[in-house]
């Protein structure tokens, strides 16, 4: 159930930075409420998963880097903003990493 939570975490945190470009510095208001709504819900949810007795490095680990990944990859293909080899690389050594800490903390 932690790992339902942290998804749901997840998902809120990509929503709200993807509003928080929408947003148009704060001058739309439908995007800026998502702001806040995704931020709230995000770090709820993420201090539910770490009430729930995940182990910190790995839950923030996954948040983090699942939403620098979808943020990317979002603003990549939604957004117009470029993404190159080296970035992509990035992603790919930022997931890395990820499963390197999830893997760790099963031991």
């Amino acid at each position: 159930m932690p790992y339902l939570l942290l998804a749901g975490a997840i998902v809120l945190e990509v929503m709200a930075t993807i509003s928080l470009r929408l947003s148009d510095g704060f001058t739309r208001l439908v995007p800026s409420i998502l702001v806040v709504i995704g931020y709230l819900g995000a770090f709820g949810l993420l201090s539910q998963v770490l009430k729930a007795g995940v182990p910190v490095g790995v839950a923030y680990g996954i948040w983090a880097a699942a939403g620098v990944a979808l943020v990317a990859i979002i603003g990549a293909v939604f957004l117009g903003d470029g993404l190159t080899p080296v970035q992509m690389g990035g992603i790919g050594l930022v997931i890395a990493g990820v499963l390197a800490l999830e893997l760790g903390a099963a031991h």
